[in-house]
C-alpha cells in the first residue's frame, strides 16, 4: 500500500512538471485552434489568417491569451490525469506490462477522472481565446467573476463538464494506447534507458492520436463553453443539437475546423509532456526507490 501510494505521489509531481511543459510550449496554436472552432469566416478566413490577424492587431502575446487559465489548473489537471492514469493500470492489473487495449481502458477510465478540472480550467480559456483584442476584452478574474455571478458551479464554472468527459474518453484512450505503442517499439530497440528524442517521439504520437480520436466533441466543447448562455436539456441532446448545428453551418468540415494547428499543436506540447513527465518520473522512481 506505502509503495502504491508514493508511486502515486511521483505520478503527481511528474504529472505537474509534464504540464506546465505542455502550456508553454503549445498554448500559441491551442489559441489559433480554437479561434478556427468558435470564430465565422467573417472574422478569419483559415488557420493563417487568424495568426496574421492576431499578430497585426494583437502583438504576439496575444497567442498567449487565456494561458493563466491552464497554466494555473494544469498542474491540478495533469496531475490528476497521470495519477489517475496510474491507478486505473493498478486497478486492472497487478502485473505491470498491460496489452495495448487494457492501456486504452486505463488511459479512458484517466479521461473520465481529468474531466473534473479540465472542464472549468477549459472554459476559462476558451473564452479568453475568444476575445479578439477589443475594448471591452475582460482580464481573467473579471471572467471568473462574472460566470459565477450570472451561472453559478454548475451551469457557469463547469459548464461543457459532459461534453468534455465525452471527449476525455476517447481522446485518452488514443493518446495512451498511442503512445504506449511507439515508447514499446523504441524500447525493444534501445532496451530500458530510451533516448529523449524517442520519448519526444512516442508523445508526439500519442498527441496526433489524441486530437484524432476527439476533434468534433472538442469542438462542440468550444462552442458550449463560449456561448453567452449554458446549454439546455440532457447532455446527450445538446451535444447532438450542437453536432447538428455545426454541419448545417459548414458541412462535415466544419466538424474538424482548426485540425491542423491541433495537429501541428500536438507534436511539440505532447512530446514535451511526455518527455518532462518521463524525465521528472524516473528522477522520482531512482530517489524514492518507486
Amino acid at each position: 500500500m506505502k509503495k502504491n501510494t508514493q508511486a502515486t505521489i511521483n505520478e503527481l509531481i511528474a504529472g505537474s512538471v509534464g504540464g506546465a511543459a505542455q502550456v508553454i510550449v503549445g498554448q500559441p496554436l491551442d489559441t489559433i485552434k480554437t479561434r478556427a472552432q468558435v470564430a465565422s469566416k467573417e472574422i478569419f478566413n483559415g488557420p493563417m489568417d487568424i495568426l496574421k490577424q492576431t499578430l497585426r492587431k494583437e502583438g504576439f502575446f496575444a497567442l498567449y491569451k487565456g494561458m493563466a487559465s491552464p497554466l494555473i489548473g494544469i498542474a491540478g489537471v495533469n496531475s490528476l490525469l497521470f495519477a489517475s492514469y496510474g491507478i486505473s493500470k493498478r486497478i486492472i492489473s497487478p502485473y505491470p506490462q498491460l496489452s495495448i487495449k487494457e492501456i486504452a481502458v486505463a488511459g479512458a477510465m484517466a479521461g473520465v477522472a481529468n474531466a473534473i478540472l479540465a472542464s472549468p480550467v477549459e472554459m476559462f480559456k476558451v473564452r479568453m481565446q475568444g476575445q479578439y483584442g477589443a475594448a471591452t476584452d475582460k482580464r481573467l478574474s473579471a471572467v471568473m467573476a462574472e460566470m459565477w455571478r450570472d451561472w453559478g458551479f454548475r451551469k457557469g464554472i463547469m459548464r461543457g463538464y459532459w461534453v468534455t468527459v465525452a471527449r476525455e474518453i476517447p481522446a485518452y484512450a488514443g493518446f495512451y494506447a498511442a503512445f504506449e505503442f511507439s515508447k514499446r517499439k523504441f524500447s525493444a530497440k534501445y532496451g530500458s534507458d530510451i533516448p529523449v528524442w524517442a520519448l519526444l517521439a512516442s508523445g508526439s504520437t500519442g498527441g496526433i492520436a489524441y486530437w484524432l480520436s476527439c476533434y468534433p466533441l472538442d469542438v462542440v466543447k468550444s462552442r458550449v463553453q463560449l456561448r453567452a448562455t449554458p446549454p439546455t436539456g440532457t447532455p446527450v441532446r445538446y451535444i447532438a443539437r450542437e453536432l447538428k448545428a455545426i454541419v448545417q453551418e459548414a458541412g462535415i468540415p466544419g466538424l474538424f475546423r482548426g485540425l491542423s494547428p491541433s495537429l501541428l499543436r500536438s507534436i511539440p506540447a505532447a512530446a514535451s509532456t511526455f518527455a518532462a513527465f518521463e524525465i521528472t518520473r524516473t528522477y522520482l522512481e531512482k530517489t524514492t526507490g518507486v
